[in-house]
């Protein structure tokens, strides 16, 4: 049976302040994008989302993005393709260091926010981003949207893909999401999201908020912890997998 991995951005508090329910997502999941310290986390907090991964047995990965922790990583930034090369590997140094202190291994990377977006659309930092990943580590997966510059990136680098399937995010065309505060851009209604995960995995096909279906194949389904609702979210996609006849489990490593 086709197994399909469930994905999610964790560990993104900072201090005392939580943005996700972290501890009812990890035994939802089976891999996780580990915030490194820039746009969110600390030491402490990425400590104790690679425990979290540790007794729930998910997948390790880090979540690289711009150093604004006020702007959560939303907000654009100019950064040089030297300061981005450099920002990646450092952040995916600080996670390492800590899952190895707590006995796991790091075997993913992708990017957050705005600068995930940015990754999306202009090959030089894609080629940057990921050149840096490999560089870093060569034996890490990449978790992303598919047809991206990324993932075009990724692909030419040599870098396995682990294609990432937003279910409640309505796109505009395969690999480009409707921009947040545009119409049809979140979909919140739980039914809907069970019934389109069900559906996209099953048919191999992506309903376009046009209405158009396009071929498109994915490996995972990402759960965004600081939606509110998200456990409920995780539920509805975890049933929308088993309606599709389809297992949950990690990726291979």
């Amino acid at each position: 049976m086709k197994t399909i991995d469930v994905n999610s951005d964790l560990g993104e508090g900072f201090g005392p302040y939580n943005i996700a329910p972290d501890e009812q997502i990890f035994p939802l999941v089976t891999s996780a994008n580990i915030a490194c310290g820039a746009h969110a986390g600390d030491p402490l907090v990425m400590a104790r989302a690679v425990g979290l991964a540790s007794e729930h047995k998910v997948r390790v990965g880090g979540h690289v993005g711009y150093p604004d922790r006020n702007g959560f990583g939303r907000r654009a930034m100019t950064m040089s393709l030297k300061e981005l090369e450099l920002e990646t590997i450092s952040q995916l140094g600080a996670l390492r260091a800590i899952a190895e202190h707590g006995g796991q291994m790091m075997t993913h990377a992708n990017f957050h926010g705005a600068l995930g977006n940015l990754s999306f659309v202009d090959a030089d930092v894609a080629r940057t981003l990921i050149l840096a990943m490999k560089s870093f580590d060569p034996e890490l997966k990449f978790i992303g949207l598919p047809h991206t510059e990324a993932a075009y990136a990724a692909e030419n680098a040599g870098i396995e893909i682990i294609r990432s399937f937003l279910a409640d995010r309505g796109y505009m065309a395969v690999g480009k999401l409707a921009p947040r505060g545009t119409e049809s851009a979140l979909i919140s209604d739980l039914e809907m999201v069970e019934l389109r995960v069900a559906q996209t995995l099953s048919s191999g096909k992506l309903r376009l908020i046009d209405g158009r279906e396009i071929p498109c194949e994915f490996d995972s389904v990402l759960v965004h912890s600081d939606t509110p609702g998200s456990v409920g979210l995780a539920h509805a996609i975890r049933a929308g997998i088993a309606t599709a006849g389809l297992a949950i489990a990690p990726y291979q490593l």
